[in-house]
């Protein structure tokens, strides 16, 4: 079956969209995995209003990205800190990717706002594509698409 002969619907980037695809999404989840834990920082580094804050950090939280953690400084209300779990620091790739794609297309004339490098070597950090026997740097035309076992045909029309 050809792509354009295949439904949408089912589309594992389409889901992922669903649940991350806004922009405030996509900064609320760089600055989470950049150390950024309480509302109120969220809500003044990333520059979005209350409500819509309110909103995404509560579907990043039903969706199991983020979980919430109680915290009390002395003399306040107890609060919540946002975390990432481990299906959340598992989009931390994909936004290395996005960064590695914004530097190259989108930069900055005055150079990287972070410089990510490997701890153990200094190496600058990229994101590779590669395949389960670890056969690095693979492009599209290393690649062979067929159609998976959810797949399913396009309406008529």
């Amino acid at each position: 079956m050809e792509w354009l002969e295949t439904s949408t619907e089912n589309c594992p980037v389409q889901r992922t969209l669903d649940i991350v695809g806004e922009k405030w999404t996509l900064l609320i989840l760089r600055d989470a995995a950049n150390g950024v834990r309480r509302f109120d920082d969220f809500h003044h580094h990333v520059g979005l209003s209350e409500a819509v804050l309110s909103d995404r950090l509560r579907k990043l939280t039903a969706a199991g990205i983020m979980r919430t953690v109680p915290y009390r400084e002395p003399g306040r209300r107890t609060r919540q800190e946002y975390r990432l779990t481990r299906k959340g620091w598992e989009l931390w790739p994909v936004l290395v990717a996005l960064r590695q794609w914004g530097e190259t297309y989108a930069v900055d004339p005055e150079g990287p706002v972070l410089d990510l490098r490997h701890s153990a070597c200094g190496a600058p950090v990229r994101v590779v594509v590669e395949c389960a026997a670890e056969h690095l740097a693979l492009d599209p035309s290393d690649v062979e698409v067929t159609s998976g076992p959810s797949v399913s045909p396009s309406p008529p029309g």
